[in-house]
């Protein structure tokens, strides 16, 4: 098995969901979290399966990023940091985001709509069901999605362009950061709903 944790590595606990979920993978990726938010990769796994990687196996590997000091110093310290109470953090930040999101479309009478959240990431859909898999995000209304994305980024609130990625809250939100949000979420929505009148 291979876990793919390049976006939930570290996100919800310090380590691997995949860990947390009683999963034992043969290999595991990393992306720039484990660089504290600069460039690079890392996988590792099972003896038999890092064996084969040069210079003990026949599979060559390297690449510019590999072993950047920069980014390795970014990393470490970045793990230092992670301790209890910056997750609980960033779990009431997620919640605070998720909350806003819900209310917001609330007040502007907005549906379908369905927000999905685990820890800090939170995903907005314009979908009346769950979203379980790829096929029922590609369902959901981008048109929607779009308009409420651009009425956020006109009142610099930055979110992911597209519903099949996902909005990371920060340990560094402050609460002027999140009623900033909550703000660009209730004019996303109301956005929405013009459009559709």
């Amino acid at each position: 098995m291979i876990a793919d944790e390049v976006i939930t590595g570290f996100r919800l606990r310090r380590g691997t969901v995949h860990e947390s979920l009683g999963l034992d993978a043969d290999l595991v990726t990393l992306g720039k979290v484990v660089g504290g938010g600069l460039p690079v990769g890392v996988y590792g796994g099972r003896r038999a399966v890092m064996e084969t990687v040069s210079p003990l196996g026949p599979v060559y590997q390297a690449g510019t990023l590999s072993g950047n000091p920069l980014a390795m110093a970014a990393g470490i310290a970045m793990l230092d940091r992670l301790t209890s109470a910056v997750y609980r953090t960033l779990e009431r930040t997620g919640a605070a985001l998720e909350r806003s999101l819900v209310d917001g479309a609330e007040q502007e009478r907005v549906r379908p709509f369905r927000v999905q959240r685990v820890g800090s990431m939170v995903g907005l859909f314009f979908a009346g069901g769950p979203i379980r898999d790829l096929a029922d995000a590609e369902r959901s209304d981008r048109a929607r999605y779009a308009r409420f994305f651009h009425a956020a980024l006109d009142r610099g609130v930055y979110l992911p362009p597209s519903p099949l990625e996902t909005t990371f809250a920060s340990a560094a939100m402050r609460p002027a950061d999140l009623e900033r949000a909550a703000r660009a979420f209730r004019a996303g929505f109301r956005a929405v709903r013009e459009a559709r009148a």
